[in-house]
């Protein structure tokens, strides 16, 4: 499971989603890569399947960057409790994703598999996504 050690606060507040991403937007280690095309909410188990997916995809002799990171807790009160009494108990992390903002990189692999695996991807994430290569 990808979470963090420790944060500085342990519940934070929902927060938005939008805009586009000034920075990491290009290739920084691969030379094939997996953009969102839309702003949005991705959970650690969704992260984590999609880079099982990919691995799977290539076997070895592959280099798999996972360039998000969940960091944000999501919390929620358990079933059938009243209103009120605070803030639920922590339930799981999230990562905020931007527009533009690359998910994955891969290298050491041909363009067909690379496709292949980005396809397999998308099918584990929640938002839509675009392949690219480098230029």
């Amino acid at each position: 499971m990808l979470y963090p050690k420790r944060t500085k606060f342990r519940k934070y507040q929902k927060g938005r989603c939008k805009g586009c991403k000034a920075d990491g937007t290009q290739l920084c280690f691969g030379k094939y890569g997996i953009k969102s095309c839309e702003a949005g909410r991705i959970s650690y188990q969704a992260i984590e399947a999609a880079r099982r997916a990919i691995s799977r995809k290539f076997r070895r002799n592959s280099k798999i960057w996972v360039r998000v990171f969940a960091d944000i807790p999501i919390t929620s009160k358990p079933a059938e409790v009243r209103m009120g009494k605070g803030k639920g108990n922590t339930k799981g992390w999230i990562a905020r994703v931007l527009k533009g903002q690359i998910l994955f990189e891969m290298d050491c692999v041909s363009l067909s598999n690379a496709q292949q695996a980005a396809t397999l991807a998308a099918h584990k994430l929640g938002l839509s996504i675009k392949f690219f290569k480098w230029s």
